[in-house]
């Protein structure tokens, strides 16, 4: 059973920092596409970032140059590097996961986490 557990969430002022980890389990797929979405409160939810079983790896507009996705592909883990956080980033994230060897697309998600909360204050 793929599974999915979500880490590194919490309240940051703007400007600051945080790294979330994503420990994936429960599958032995050598091609995969991982990454994070997020869904703020009244909104829908947006793809954030991806990374391919080859490291390709793909931004949304709005945190490009600020967030890194990195993954450690020993220990099975995806990281999300937000730097110089703002309000607007402001949501509940999710990791997730495609195992089809597919365009690596967030929409194409068939697993994900139980998501972790980030609020940035003003």
């Amino acid at each position: 059973q793929v599974q999915l557990v979500e880490s590194g969430g919490g309240s940051v002022q703007a400007g600051g920092s945080l790294r979330l980890s994503c420990a994936a389990s429960g599958y032995t797929s050598s091609s995969y596409c991982m990454g994070w979405f997020r869904q703020a409160p009244g909104k829908e939810r947006e793809g954030v970032a991806t990374i391919a079983s080859d490291g390709t790896t793909s931004y949304t507009a709005l945190v490009k140059g600020r967030f890194t996705i990195s993954k450690d592909a020993a220990k099975n883990t995806v990281f999300l590097q937000m730097n110089s956080l703002a309000p607007e980033d402001t949501a509940m994230y999710y990791c997730g996961a495609d195992l089809q060897g597919g365009y690596c697309w967030w929409p194409n998600f068939g697993y994900w986490g139980q998501g972790i909360q980030v609020t940035v204050s003003s």
